[in-house]
């Protein structure tokens, strides 16, 4: 059992997020399993997950009192799968499962056709894998599942992160169509799940505005948004990314999508690189600015901004007149409004007007919870230059 300190019982009920500080006692509980939360007055609160390793020690999983057992797993995948449904069927491409937003903190499960990718951000979580893993084939049929955890959370949370196919392989790659555009995705591998499935929406978006623009894609990854533009007629695109891995995947979807011979890869720093195009005066009709975080802590965010200050200062400055920048930031210690200003602030700096032309956010898949705004991690604005 966990009991909470007095005072810290009214969060606890609608965040799912319990920290070493709220607690006034913990028993009966081992690392990485269930245990029953109270509050003061040892009323009951919820049943999360335990964990004495991290600060952040106990994630909620349910407010009923419940146990998370294989049936409570089944019916939280049951919800999750119906909310993307909606009334149809299960998509193909989707998250099917978004941790703290699908009631089910510290998993996430990407589908890629006939492939189900697994990631356990917790040792809870990490402990019951099986159970995810029957819930989900008990809606879906017998698909291969592969497991695809993160280092950084893993040694944090004190397990092994587990990489490849939980029983049965699965293929080497798969091959999935986003609007039109054929991507390719190699599950176990790469970074995220293997495709960043939170940028679904606003790659087909900016790929929209790309017709007959010659176009950036910095920090590209697999070249996701490139192909998007270049499919929509953009006239060539040049894209930089630093991982020869991410690279090699680019390539392949470039020629996956028949728009190869108008794209150029860069292997390169992308600080360096829009630094080099800068000096060079190349202009641009469209460009993309999709970074990893840069902060993973509230104490990195002084850093954080003045990285994307300058990559969107730079950025600016190499727009043609109405050229747009579509500019994101996943880091989820930046807001949205914190990541406006810094764009403000990039835009003064550069002498260059720009006009807000959308928000842009996580797709639909990824849904947010009002009480819960780590869910909402990613911003993005769409500028048109004045």
């Amino acid at each position: 059992m966990l009991r909470l300190r007095r005072g810290r019982e009214s969060r606890a009920r609608v965040h799912p997020w319990i920290f070493e500080g709220d607690v006034a006692q913990v028993s009966d509980v081992e690392p990485g399993g269930a245990v029953t939360v109270v509050d003061a007055a040892g009323r009951f609160v919820g049943r999360g997950f335990y964990n004495p390793r991290p600060a952040l020690c106990c994630r909620i999983a349910t407010r009923v009192d419940e146990p998370l057992d294989a049936g409570f797993f089944r019916r939280r995948v049951e919800a999750a799968l119906a909310r993307r449904a909606r009334g149809g069927e299960v998509p193909g491409l989707a998250r099917l499962v978004w941790s703290e937003a699908d009631g089910l903190p510290g998993l996430v499960v990407d589908r890629y056709g006939a492939v189900l990718v697994v990631q356990c951000l917790t040792l809870g979580m990490a402990r019951a894998r099986a159970e995810v893993a029957g819930a989900l084939r008990s809606f879906l049929g017998p698909l291969p599942v592969a497991s695809m955890d993160e280092a950084t959370p893993a040694r944090l949370e004190g397990f092994e992160p587990a990489r490849g196919w939980l029983d049965e392989p699965g293929p080497e790659t798969v091959i999935v169509e986003e609007g039109g555009v054929r991507l390719g995705v190699r599950p176990g591998t790469g970074q995220k799940t293997g495709l960043y499935l939170d940028q679904r929406e606003n790659r087909a978006r900016v790929g929209g505005l790309a017709r007959g623009r010659q176009v950036l894609d910095a920090f590209s990854y697999t070249a996701g948004f490139a192909c998007h533009a270049l499919r929509a007629g953009a006239e060539r695109a040049l894209c930089i990314e630093s991982s020869s891995e991410a690279v090699a995947g680019a390539r392949e979807n470039l020629a996956l999508n028949g728009v190869a011979e108008r794209a150029q890869i860069t292997q390169a720093n992308a600080f360096d690189e829009l630094r080099r195009l800068a000096r060079s005066r190349a202009r641009f009709g469209l460009i993309v600015l999709d970074p990893p975080p840069f902060t993973r802590g509230r104490g990195a965010r002084e850093a954080a901004a003045r990285g994307y200050k300058e990559i969107n200062l730079r950025a600016m400055r190499l727009l043609e007149p109405q050229g747009i920048l579509a500019t994101f930031s996943c880091s989820h210690h930046v807001s949205g409004e914190a990541f406006e200003e810094i764009c403000r602030d990039a835009a003064v700096d550069s002498g260059m007007s720009l006009r807000v032309l959308e928000h842009l956010t996580q797709a639909s898949d990824h849904p947010v919870l009002l009480t819960v705004p780590e869910t909402h991690y990613l911003k993005g604005l769409l500028l048109e230059a004045v």
